[in-house]
């Protein structure tokens, strides 16, 4: 299996528009992706045919025709913690199961793009965090940081949690979350600095755009050739 695992400093700080503009960078440049949300809370329509937004913008931008449960295998209705809107529907998260599944959603393609919830160690089940399921597929990680204050420490307690876990940190890309973030600049070269991973893009606001016309505008701002590179080794 070859691709990125996407995940970030917290919720809320861009992993589904830099996973969809990474999706939309690899298509450009001749890659058969396939798109993976293993785990998405917030989802919407019948009980037994729930759908996430973002999973299906991450979809339609790998443009695969995919059943909709291969991209994103366990959909819950509540936009909490993974954990808790399983266990209250009653659903098991196993990091194993979601790892096998990620492999049936890559067959056939060249690369892929998985995108995790929330942070890196937000919690799946009993003993087992997100880091787990990263670890079962393998995947170097891609690390997206939301520029506000507060980001330096979790950006860097995050990139020590990957680099323990044994897999590579592959980049970073800076969200600027607050455009009016004192020392924007300065935070941005420290992180620079401090992270043994290449700085990916620097995301601006992008406007009114949305879904995935969102994700094309981000990667605009996005170098991908030190990932194309890593994945043709």
């Amino acid at each position: 299996m070859r691709g990125v695992f996407v995940t970030g400093t917290d919720t809320g700080v861009g992993k589904t528009v830099i996973a969809g503009a990474l999706i939309a960078g690899f298509a450009e440049a001749g890659f058969d992706v396939a798109a993976y949300k293993p785990v998405a809370a917030g989802c919407a329509g019948p009980a037994t045919a729930l759908r996430n937004d973002d999973a299906e913008v991450l979809s339609v931008l790998a443009g695969r025709k995919a059943p909709y449960e291969r991209v994103n295998p366990v959909a819950l209705e509540p936009a909490i913690a993974p954990h808790i809107a399983a266990e209250e529907a009653g659903v098991r998260l196993s990091a194993l199961d979601l790892a096998h599944a990620g492999a049936t959603a890559a067959s056939g393609a060249d690369v892929m793009v998985a995108e995790g919830a929330g942070g890196w160690l937000v919690p799946l089940g009993p003993g087992e965090t997100m880091e787990d399921l990263a670890v079962g597929l393998g995947l170097p990680v891609v690390l997206v940081v939301g520029l506000r204050l507060g980001c330096l420490s979790h950006s860097l307690l995050t990139a020590r949690a990957i680099e323990a876990s044994g897999l590579m940190l592959a980049g970073w890309v800076a969200n600027i979350l607050d455009p009016d973030m004192p020392r924007l600049d300065g935070n941005i070269a420290c992180l620079s600095e401090r992270l043994a991973a290449p700085l990916l893009g620097r995301l601006p606001h992008l406007g009114q755009a949305t879904g995935a016309d969102l994700c094309r505008a981000a990667f605009a701002h996005i170098d991908l050739q030190p990932l194309v590179s890593l994945l043709s080794k």
